[in-house]
């Protein structure tokens, strides 16, 4: 497991940020009325992954990295599967149950949540992962690291009435990470 008490350095950018359409994904992920978008974009975003077979998406259009994490329904136990904005964090990702700035928490984070394991998929590798919801002084290192990473996290958490925004981190397990079969 990642160590967490120490506070993380921020992913060099400086070659990211050269991409313009990251820049404009940073600047629209800092305006308002972009959230009141989110079931255009997630609508958009689930269909150009089932169009593409999961080779593009919306997310990683902008420049930005995303995984699709599945794990089962804390209630019925069927796979859950939601694409999410990631922050890479050692060998895993760092996910954030901002909601798009809603007052309640996004029902995959209450999943996730009750889970040990999450499959994960990042492009065309696909791992099982340890999931683990940070919180104390390791959640308010890694706030610091995550609005740094993606600024619309302030504006959501402002929207969301301060509600405090679920950390995970989810962390390779032992076994194997496999390549997608084309």
């Amino acid at each position: 497991m990642a160590t967490m008490n120490a506070v993380p350095t921020p992913p060099d950018r400086s070659r990211a940020l050269r991409n313009p359409l990251r820049i404009l994904a940073r600047w629209l992920g800092t305006r308002e009325w972009v959230m009141r978008m989110a079931p255009v974009i997630i609508w958009l975003e689930s269909h150009l992954r089932a169009w593409t077979g999961n080779r593009v998406s919306l997310i990683g259009i902008a420049g930005l990295q995303s995984v699709q994490v599945t794990v089962p329904g804390r209630k019925s136990g069927t796979p859950r599967t939601t694409a999410l904005l990631c922050i890479p964090y050692g060998d895993g990702y760092i996910v954030t149950g901002s909601n798009w700035g809603r007052p309640e928490h996004p029902a995959w984070s209450a999943n996730l949540r009750a889970a040990d394991e999450a499959l994960v998929k990042a492009g065309a590798r696909e791992s099982r992962m340890r999931v683990q919801m940070v919180t104390g002084d390791e959640r308010e290192n890694l706030w610091k690291f995550v609005v740094d990473y993606w600024p619309g996290y302030r504006m959501e958490h402002r929207r969301s009435g301060g509600r405090e925004f679920r950390l995970f981190v989810l962390e390779p397990t032992r076994s194997a990470t496999t390549p997608r079969e084309s």
